[in-house]
């Protein structure tokens, strides 16, 4: 059904924002997180944790802004732009610590491979 791809686009494309502190401070700013019907949509849209709709995900880090945005503590400090700047820090220093880590795991995975074979052509 049509209705429902779009639905399903919008809410994918809108969660994904989520990831974004400045965008998250935007919102906060104009007041949306003071509006009880805008807090309940967020609280709706925890489904996209299930693995079935977390799958065409981008932006992982998008549920776990989402999981923080159900505490109205949360809501109320991204009105300042420093929380939101501090969080976007943390991301990129988190993104550059795991991009690091992941070529260290490959890069040893991939030496673990080639003395396999080497072992392994050298028992023949």
């Amino acid at each position: 059904d049509t209705g429902n791809r779009l639905r399903f686009q919008l809410e994918l494309e809108f969660v994904q924002c989520l990831a974004n502190p400045n965008y998250l401070n935007f919102l906060a700013q104009r007041g949306y997180f003071k509006d009880k019907a805008f807090v309940n949509y967020l609280k709706y849209l925890l489904y996209w944790k299930e693995p079935e709709y977390a799958k065409y995900l981008k932006y992982p880090q998008c549920l776990h802004m989402l999981e923080l945005l159900q505490y109205e503590h949360f809501r109320k400090e991204l009105v300042n732009a420093q929380c939101a700047k501090f969080i976007d820090e943390q991301q990129i220093l988190h993104w550059q610590h795991y991009s690091r880590k992941r070529m260290r795991l490959q890069q040893a995975l991939a030496e673990q491979q080639q003395q396999q074979q080497q072992n392994s052509t050298s028992v023949k």
